[in-house]
């Protein structure tokens, strides 16, 4: 078959906003040798999100608990898996994210300039995920570095790569397990620990779905998390105005995070494959072809977000896909929304003003990340 386009071309890499924008509006649903089908807009977005039957989540060769698993197994993954977000657990770990978003803001406060990336997103991002699952501060460097090379492996689509990270995060994970499972090991009692001894189907969790959980909490969040952490910095650094509203109105920030994020997408894309042929958007899919959801794209279709790349607050809330939809929303959200709010809150709270820095350019991330792989922003310390 004949590409629609190419999405590893440096002009969509350049600028994927804009590409996929570009892309919506010319060919909705569209094929590459790349990515197979690619879908664009919010309205088909949505579809393919609620017709499980028809777009099933089991694109893994690997067991994926639970976002890799359809109903009606998903359900009872999932009510084992929600308990670790409800509202009592975040309360409970917001001082733990506050005083780690705290610790870094004081060394980057310290210097005339920052690399918002590499000095404050990612390792808050990794930090703030060791301390929720109870891993050793030990690993915090280990898993920076896993990070990129995973970033670089899905980059190049290159599959001794991929299965190299794949088996390196499986192993930090395995320790984890085994520290918690020797009579002597680590007395723990917490996330980690507590997921071991969950139970479905009147059975003990499986080592391998254990550790599927953790590989799935892990490897996404602290991607996902860093490029938002990114985004929503230099949303404000390219905006003071807006700076100085959420300082004096802190209470608008969760609504604030939200839409901006909306604006410029942490995540590119996730898969699914057809059960079936079926028609969308005027192509027809073969059963067994691959799909990509493209939630930048989908997040900014003017026909549901009208002035899509404008920031308001009075837009529908229900509508933005930040977190997806149906029943595979994405699990953390609750935590990615309190550990977001809290880097703003200090963020904001703790300097005067957050600035881009003259002649030193942003450079956004490449498919498949979203946000920048390069922030360079100068930070004034409140006095």
């Amino acid at each position: 078959m004949k590409a629609d386009w190419a999405p590893t071309a440096d002009e969509v890499l350049l600028d994927q906003r804009a590409a996929y924008d570009e892309m919506r509006e010319r060919c909705p649903v569209a094929y590459s040798e790349a990515m197979r089908w690619s879908v664009f807009r919010h309205e088909d977005v949505i579809r393919v999100l609620h017709d499980h039957e028809t777009f099933s989540n089991a694109v893994s060769a690997f067991v994926s608990v639970p976002h890799g698993i359809d109903p009606p197994e998903h359900g009872a993954y999932r009510r084992i898996i929600d308990p670790y977000f409800d509202a009592e657990r975040m309360r409970a770990f917001e001082p733990v994210c506050r005083a780690l978003v705290v610790e870094l803001l004081r060394e980057a406060l310290a210097r005339a300039e920052v690399e918002m990336t590499a000095d404050l997103a990612l390792p808050f991002a990794v930090r703030v995920q060791c301390a929720f699952l109870g891993w050793p501060r030990t690993l915090h460097a280990s898993l920076a570095r896993w990070t990129r090379k995973n970033h670089e492996a899905m980059r190049l689509r290159n599959r001794q790569m991929l299965s190299d990270v794949a088996r390196e995060f499986d192993a930090f994970i395995g320790a984890q397990l085994d520290a918690r499972s020797e009579p002597d090991g680590v007395r723990a009692d917490d996330v980690t620990a507590a997921l071991m001894r969950e139970r479905i189907h009147d059975r003990a969790l499986s080592r391998e779905e254990v550790t599927s959980i953790l590989r799935n909490w892990t490897a996404g969040e602290i991607g996902t998390i860093s490029a938002a952490v990114g985004i929503l910095a230099h949303h404000m650094a390219a905006n003071v105005g807006l700076q100085e509203r959420l300082r004096a109105c802190p209470s608008l920030l969760p609504a604030a995070i939200d839409e901006i994020l909306r604006i410029h997408g942490p995540l590119v894309a996730n898969r699914r494959v057809a059960t079936r042929a079926v028609e969308i958007g005027g192509r027809t899919v073969a059963s067994g072809e691959r799909i990509s959801v493209m939630w930048i794209a989908a997040n900014r279709d003017g026909r549901v977000f009208p002035d899509p790349g404008a920031f308001r607050l009075d837009r529908d809330a229900s509508k933005n896909l930040l977190y997806g939809a149906g029943i595979h929303v994405c699990l953390g959200a609750p935590l990615a929304r309190m550990e977001l709010r809290v880097v703003m809150e200090e963020l904001l709270g703790r300097t005067a003003g957050i600035d881009l820095v003259p002649g030193a350019d942003a450079v956004n991330a490449i498919y498949p990340s979203g946000g920048f792989s390069s922030l360079p922003l100068m930070l004034r310390a409140a006095r």
